[in-house]
């Protein structure tokens, strides 16, 4: 795998929210004012969301006080605490941008009569869950576990070729940085 690739895998997470434009979500952000961290909740409807990846967004709308707010919001982000689906809205078009032009109830999106309000996520890393042992594998195990990890060689081996390797991709790294700085 390309190392930019490997870099955004570990940043992405684990389970995401299933966006639908039209859709009326409750988006708890965590916000940091000073040394206190809080959760802030940001209801409106999905008008649009975009890209893919660790860069996917969505944009959310709502109506504060007679004026329209916006909020665009990273999916992966890890100031996004979560995503609650309030209600399931009917949209025909992939972006509700004429729902600024509105106001009132015009500013909605029609409900999907018979709709289940479920928060579906989409899994994109599947979590490792280590199953109990059993008491034969238990003892087969503690017969290896006892010698040291130094005095096995492979592992050894193992750990200098792995080491070998990120040094070499680092270094190809640098030059690579190093010749485009020349270059511009």
């Amino acid at each position: 795998m390309d190392i930019i690739k490997s870099i955004e895998h570990e940043q992405l997470k684990n389970k995401i929210p299933e966006l639908k434009v039209g859709n009326t979500v409750r988006v708890h952000v965590r916000i940091k004012e000073g040394n206190k961290e809080r959760i802030q909740v940001f209801e409106g409807i999905i008008i649009k969301v975009q890209g893919g990846g660790l860069n996917q967004t969505f944009t959310v709308r709502k109506i504060s006080y007679g004026v329209g707010v916006e909020k665009t919001f990273l999916v992966h982000s890890p100031l996004v605490e979560k995503v609650e689906l309030v209600r399931v809205g009917k949209a025909r078009r992939a972006k509700l941008y004429y729902l600024r032009d509105r106001v009132g109830k015009a500013a909605k999106t029609k409900e999907q009569i018979g709709a289940r309000i479920e928060d579906r996520e989409i899994t994109l890393k599947e979590d490792l869950v280590e199953e109990p042992a059993t008491n034969e594998e238990v003892a087969t195990q503690e017969a290896p576990v006892e010698a040291a990890p130094e005095e096995n060689p492979a592992v050894e081996t193992e750990n200098v070729e792995v080491q070998e390797v990120v040094d070499t991709v680092k270094e190809e790294v640098v030059e690579e940085v190093k010749e485009e700085d020349k270059k511009a």
